[in-house]
């Protein structure tokens, strides 16, 4: 089978952002992953399959459209009497999509699209001369990309065929030969490491970390001309003690291909989705981390990074997570 033939399920294809690995990105980001974490802020990008959302505020109601009633098989739309508008029933709905196309208001719509590494590669192409200007290249990213293995190595293969700098976002919760197919055609690899504790990594996430600290111990030795860059998830009252952060400093001193570790300050830039979606959001309570806690935590990176030398290799936080706002899904 021809290689660009290859088909994955693609979330949702962002051009112009500016956090996904170096230069001006144009990131691919893929459905499906294998951990529940809390605070995820991407729920569209947990299942693999295509998604029904909702958003009430765009619908216009029964009374002056109505098509989505009439188109949907399984009866799961119904309206309430306190603004004629249209609500899902999540038990009955089972993404079928009949009723996305004669919704006027977009109001309904799907999340996830089969695409072959053709069309995705021919979509990112057209970015090139922002490549070219700024280091930059295509980004993996989900959801979890490697948990479509395959795709992922096709698109990334076909990417350097075309001379396009790759780089990956994973959190390595996948089987090993999962990473050992798709890291020999990434350049950059960003990954995630929440917490080093594995019971509280299984509170907060759904699994325990061994076989994430694993992949990457193994991937740090496999692959050491890759360029690592390590990032946590900055969640308060989670994994933002002076311990926590020391703990994964810890963890990835070892290994020279580490060129960075960055901080990912937690927002809640994702809850509405929670609610297209039929979704409970559970840290609804939670705020983002104070910029005390940034600067306090930051200087433990710096002052770990004393003696790496060479530009490149400081651990550096990125001291923001406002990806939406940069054109970017987070």
């Amino acid at each position: 089978m021809d290689g660009n033939s290859t088909r994955g399920m693609v979330l949702n294809i962002q051009h112009y952002c500016l956090h996904d690995g170096p230069g001006i990105r144009t990131t691919v980001f893929l459905k499906g992953c294998s951990l529940r974490c809390k605070w995820c802020c991407n729920p569209e990008g947990l299942s693999q399959k295509q998604e029904l959302a909702y958003n009430v505020n765009k619908c216009i109601g029964e009374k002056d459209c109505g098509a989505c009633l009439k188109a949907c098989p399984e009866s799961a739309l119904y309206t309430l009497d306190s603004d004629g508008k249209v609500r899902v029933n999540w038990n009955l709905c089972v993404n079928c999509g009949a009723c996305v196309p004669v919704c006027p208001s977009k109001a309904i719509y799907l999340f996830g699209r089969e695409m072959t590494v053709g069309q995705v590669i021919d979509e990112v192409e057209c970015d090139s001369p922002f490549y070219r200007d700024s280091g930059g290249g295509i980004s993996l990213s989900g959801g979890e990309c490697l948990l479509q293995p395959d795709f992922s190595a096709a698109i990334l293969a076909e990417a350097h065929r075309r001379g396009i700098h790759t780089a990956i976002e994973t959190a390595s919760n996948v089987p090993w030969s999962s990473m050992e197919k798709v890291l020999p055609h990434v350049d950059t690899v960003l990954h995630d490491i929440k917490l080093i504790d594995a019971e509280r990594h299984k509170k907060w996430t759904g699994a325990d970390n061994t076989r994430i600290l694993a992949n990457l111990r193994k991937a740090y030795q496999t692959f050491p001309e890759k360029i690592f860059i390590a990032r946590t998830p900055l969640i308060p009252g989670v994994n933002d003690s002076e311990n926590d952060i020391r703990a994964v400093l810890d963890f990835v001193s070892d290994y020279k291909q580490v060129a960075k570790y960055e901080l990912v300050p937690y927002h809640r830039f994702g809850q509405s989705k929670y609610d297209y979606l039929g979704k409970v959001y559970d840290l609804r309570d939670f705020t983002s981390p104070s910029q005390e806690t940034i600067n306090r935590l930051q200087a433990i990176i710096e002052e770990a990074s004393l003696g790496r030398g060479g530009p490149g290799q400081r651990f550096c936080p990125k001291g923001d997570w406002a990806r939406e706002a940069d054109g970017c899904m987070a």
